[in-house]
């Protein structure tokens, strides 16, 4: 698969397979992601991989604690800035009606909105999870190491056939992450990511986010007085 057709079919799976992925072919994935570039050579990225009955003890233990939180324990981190300016807060609007659209969900079903977004911590079905922490003492500059490290991850799975879905909304269960994983304290919960075959036919599988065009967010010049 060339790196172009990665790019172009690589999108948020939210309906996966119950197939098992061998553990060589996860193993050879994180392994060539590692050559993201990073500042300094840093590599600040970590990743705990999740299956079979490690992965099944960890839903377990957020479906335990939903009913008294059901909205996690907190992130370490703003997923979103607080006060989202435009374009950016139409456009979470936007994809967030596009989804239960495709579901058939109408913004009335509180019960089914609050339904399809309890299967984030169930990483959507995918047999195999993943968590990824940064050390705290990282900044700005890291992070955007470890976004590019996570981009490597979706894009080779594609390469192997493989659909991914990431996942910040894990970072809401960040207490019970870091105790089930024996995660230290100087490490950062993030994100989680589902990996696995894609359930080609669900319905939720079908949406496909839009794009701002070039013209958006892009300047070309080409002369020194712009």
């Amino acid at each position: 698969m060339r790196v172009s057709e990665a790019i172009a079919s690589r999108k948020t799976v939210r309906a996966f397979l119950p197939d098992p992925v061998p553990e060589e072919t996860v193993r050879a994935i994180l392994t060539l992601a590692a050559r993201a570039p990073s500042g300094g050579n840093l590599q600040p990225w970590k990743v705990h991989v999740l299956t079979g009955a490690a992965r099944d003890e960890l839903i377990r233990r957020v479906r335990e604690k939903m009913p008294a939180s059901p909205r996690g324990e907190g992130a370490e981190y703003h997923i979103y800035p607080p006060d989202l300016s435009e374009p950016y807060r139409t456009r979470r609007f936007r994809v967030g009606e596009a989804l239960y659209a495709t579901l058939g969900i109408p913004r009335e079903d509180k019960a089914g909105r609050l339904m399809q977004f309890v299967r984030n911590f169930e990483f959507f079905g995918a047999p195999v999870g993943m968590i990824f922490t940064i050390d705290r003492q990282m900044q700005q500059g890291q992070w955007a190491d470890l976004g590019m490290f996570l981009q490597n991850v979706m894009l080779l799975a594609r390469e192997h056939g493989l659909g991914t879905c990431p996942q910040e909304a894990w970072a809401v269960w960040a207490k019970t992450i870091r105790d089930y994983l024996a995660i230290p304290d100087n490490e950062m919960i993030f994100c989680g990511m589902g990996m696995g075959r894609i359930d080609e036919a669900a319905l939720v599988n079908r949406l496909e986010t839009e794009r701002a065009p070039l013209e958006e967010y892009a300047v070309f010049r080409n002369t020194a007085d712009g």
